[in-house]
């Protein structure tokens, strides 16, 4: 697992809302039903010169909506699956914008359910603490999906 580190400036994404309260498989069913609406948003999203989304983005956060982690062991908190707009773009009906902080983040391509936990040994072992709740990440550039861990709130 290659980790590298990357700072942001804070960002802006309008998506759909979900909670883990909503039980399992909420996630999947807030990307099902983002993909299915993303023709509503379309206009709206960041584009880069060769007109791909910038960023596709599944943004977590505690229920205080401060971007800490989810709470009790990563299983209880919000999750917005959407896509990168800029400040001023306002959600349709039936969507949210969120606003990330920005953060220096450590980031890897995800390998599946065991990502978390390797990252967060890697962390353990290299003194860098979580600072904010994990990110997902989607490259339209090369499609592969990444982790984005924030160890640093900027």
């Amino acid at each position: 697992m290659e980790i590298k580190k990357c700072t942001m400036d804070r960002f802006y994404v309008i998506g759909k809302e979900g909670s883990t309260d909503e039980g399992e498989g909420f996630v999947a069913r807030l990307w099902k039903e983002a993909n299915a609406d993303f023709g509503q948003i379309a206009d709206l999203v960041l584009r880069d010169e060769q007109g791909l989304p910038v960023g596709i983005w599944g943004l977590m956060t505690d229920f205080s909506r401060s971007y800490a982690p989810w709470e009790e062991g990563f299983t209880k908190g919000l999750y917005l699956a959407g896509a990168q707009v800029a400040f001023d773009a306002v959600p349709p009906e039936g969507w949210v914008k969120w606003e990330s902080p920005a953060y220096e983040f450590i980031y890897v391509q995800s390998e599946g359910p065991q990502t978390v936990q390797k990252v967060l040994d890697y962390m353990e072992q290299n003194a860098l603490f979580l600072c904010g709740a994990i990110y997902d990440h989607s490259c339209p550039k090369d499609g592969k999906d990444y982790m984005f861990f924030p160890i640093k709130r900027l």
